[in-house]
């Protein structure tokens, strides 16, 4: 379970987070929304301890974030906006050696690496040096080092920027299996129609702030619209909020 509490952050003199709070269950997947610059790659990285909160609080199954950083790392899975791979090793030597730095060996770490393989469509480059991969690529690559541990919590940003149809409905397939299973899911999506598809719940962030948060039903009979999108707009549009 991932909380956060009256989280702010500021950056010179721009309010990145402002008093933010919201949680993600257990076996759900919670959405973070807002337009670009509204603050959600930045509560991320608080929460998967690149970057520390100027106030506030946040923890990850009862670990807070910044006092017990690496006991949470072992509790998270995360796909960052940036993929970071070793360019001189393969996709699975990549994914491998992540495995191996959370204590998996031997036959179970070839078995979990050449599941991924399989679910995350990557056998065709599997064995190529990460250098020169497409941006879809790389993704599945990424993603796949976010899995291989089998972590209770995993933190998504823009998880199928860059993917195809194909590799998007095996993510997402993928992130519902993970769901079933219990696992925490917390994603940031601009994709209204993978929102729709994915989300038990929803935290939409505006300019630092919590704008509104409830399940994807929940947002549209409070704004009065029909579709999500509209419902997102709305909430944009009318600054109010619908927490």
């Amino acid at each position: 379970m991932i909380e956060v509490h009256d989280l702010s952050k500021r950056f010179g003199r721009v309010r990145a987070l402002e008093n933010v709070s919201f949680s993600c269950p257990d076996g759900k997947i919670t959405g973070l929304l807002g337009p670009n610059g509204a603050g959600k790659s930045t509560a991320l990285r608080i929460l998967y301890t690149v970057i520390r909160a100027d106030s506030g609080t946040a923890s990850v199954d009862k670990l807070d974030v910044q006092k017990d950083s690496l006991r949470v790392r072992e509790k998270i899975g995360v796909l960052s906006d940036g993929a970071g791979l070793y360019p001189n090793l393969s996709a699975r030597e990549n994914v491998e050696y992540f495995g191996r730095l959370h204590g998996l060996r031997g036959r179970d770490l070839v078995a979990r690496v050449d599941e991924l393989v399989d679910v995350l469509g990557m056998s065709e480059f599997a064995d190529r040096r990460a250098k020169g991969f497409s941006h879809g690529q790389r993704t599945r690559v990424a993603l796949a080092r976010a899995l291989v541990h089998r972590p209770p919590n995993l933190l998504l940003d823009e998880p199928s920027n860059g993917l195809d149809v194909m590799a998007t409905r095996s993510l997402r397939d993928m992130l519902r299996r993970v769901r079933a299973m219990g696992v925490c899911v917390l994603f940031s999506s601009h994709v209204m129609q993978e929102v729709a598809a994915l989300c038990d719940e929803i935290v939409i962030i505006d300019k630092g702030h919590v704008a509104a948060c409830g399940s994807p039903d929940g947002l549209r009979a409070a704004s009065g619209k029909d579709s999500l999108e509209d419902a997102f707009v709305s909430v944009l549009g009318s600054g109010d909020g619908l927490a």
